[in-house]
């Protein structure tokens, strides 16, 4: 005896959401913290600045370009990198980066002048090339297309957390000077760099790598998700070509590349420079710029948890990414003009940008996630992340001249603010139209869930 569930919820019913409560309970804390350190491996160079540019000679434009180096060997590696992923799954593969990630970004203690510290970064941008289109398309094997935006918000929710905690553990961390013949901020490297090596063994045993393979599920929710998954796919597939050359042909890979350039030059272009511009607000120890830069992280953080859901829920995700690139690059600008006059009301327009740039990412990377399937979504997903950091590299470099050029933080404030606002609107006027921006356009949606048909349980 067959039971279709279409009816409610893009015919999830009452099996369909218990199992996709087991897996968010399954999948999602160990991708979150896989990211949430990434992320700050990645940027906690912005807090050793503030000791290590000294120690080893570095200007504010030598700065820029090494932290954004980091993007150029992850930009050249990205494809080759998920190819990889496709070919032998997400466990091996994403061990493999945490761990070569993991001893690069602990080397980084080894820096020792602007040729060293270039190296290094660059080395690890190359190392851990892969893992965020990687888990991207993980998550397209378990997620439903119209769940996907609140679990890739709860999933990028990593970034503001990990700036949030992670801001005042390295202000304390550079405190260390001395202790065992290192500097404060070597031994931040060390201390914040292990944990990948360590997540790199443990993965290959946490991690499922399909629906399939998942024996922690009960057989009719392991029957369920897979044939979900496999409808949808087939739903989309009926569009055009999606093996893994015609990801990278797709012409929507290519603007949405360009797009997250845009939104990629706020991301990092803030947050490599905010304990830099955070210290120019006063006369701070570095625990207490940790302290303080927690504060616009922790706001930004239950407000992607909001946005994104609400997302979910309206199924416009170009509205809400544009909306939000808007309210950053207002912030931003806010914060450029009040750095000089009102140190308070800058923190407030800081944070404004720090809702807005992190509330941006879901709805943004749910559209090309949506429009991409199979192993075109392997391929087109690593595409975009590899051309769209190039952002990571323009801007920190970017704000790092600007500020040598005119000794303050304001001019690189303003660069970014136009950036964003520039992206917002390219964005909705791109993708408002298109069914990976506006759920209620997208056929594969409802057809999906009207083809999914499970055994019935046997009493």
């Amino acid at each position: 005896m067959m039971t279709s569930l279409a009816p409610k919820s893009f015919g999830l019913g009452e099996l369909g959401d218990r199992t996709l409560r087991k897996v968010r309970r399954r999948v999602m804390p160990l991708i979150v913290l896989l990211y949430f350190v990434a992320y700050l491996d990645r940027n906690n160079v912005g807090f050793a600045k503030l000791t290590m540019s000294e120690d080893i000679g570095l200007n504010s434009a030598a700065y820029g370009l090494g932290a954004g180096i980091f993007f150029l060997g992850y930009a050249l590696l990205e494809v080759p990198s998920n190819a990889g992923m496709y070919r032998f799954g997400a466990r091996k593969w994403l061990a493999r980066i945490l761990i070569t990630w993991g001893i690069f970004a602990t080397a980084m203690c080894l820096v020792n002048g602007e040729s060293t510290y270039y190296i290094v970064r660059f080395l690890l941008g190359a190392a851990e090339a892969g893992f965020f289109p990687a888990i991207l398309f993980y998550l397209t094997l378990w997620f439903p297309a119209a769940q996907r935006v609140t679990v890739l918000g709860i999933f990028i929710l990593a970034q503001p957390v990990s700036n949030a905690l992670g801001a005042p553990v390295s202000g304390l961390l550079l405190q260390m000077d001395g202790v065992m013949g290192l500097q404060g901020w070597q031994w931040l490297y060390i201390i914040e760099g292990i944990p990948a090596i360590v997540l790199g063994l443990l993965t290959p045993i946490l991690m499922t790598d399909r629906p399939r393979d998942a024996k922690w599920l009960n057989a009719d929710e392991r029957n369920w998700l897979t044939a979900t998954m496999d409808a949808e796919l087939a739903a989309k597939s009926q569009s055009g070509k999606h093996n893994f050359m015609a990801g990278l042909k797709d012409k929507r890979t290519l603007v949405y590349s360009a797009l997250y350039f845009g939104l990629v030059c706020g991301i990092y272009g803030l947050g490599l420079w905010m304990p830099t511009i955070v210290a120019a607000l006063g006369k701070f120890s570095t625990a207490e710029v940790g302290f303080i830069v927690f504060i616009p992280y922790a706001v930004a953080a239950v407000f992607v948890y909001f946005w994104s859901k609400r997302a979910d829920r309206t199924g416009k995700r170009a509205w809400h990414s544009a909306v939000s690139m808007v309210l950053a690059g207002v912030g931003l600008l806010a914060a450029g003009y009040l750095l000089p006059v009102n140190p308070f009301l800058a923190m407030v327009g800081l944070t404004l940008s720090a809702m807005g740039i992190y509330g941006a990412i879901a709805p943004f990377l749910s559209m090309p996630s949506a429009a991409l399937t199979g192993a075109a979504a392997a391929s087109g997903l690593a595409l975009v992340n590899s051309l769209g950091n190039l952002g990571g590299f323009v801007s920190p470099y970017a704000v790092g001249l600007l500020k040598d050029a005119t000794g303050s933080n304001q001019s690189g404030l303003l660069f970014l603010s136009l950036c964003l606002c520039l992206t917002a609107a390219a964005t909705y006027l791109y993708a408002r139209r298109r069914p990976e921006g506006d759920a209620a356009l997208d056929p594969a949606v409802a057809a999906a869930a009207a083809a999914v048909v499970v055994p019935a349980k046997v009493p």
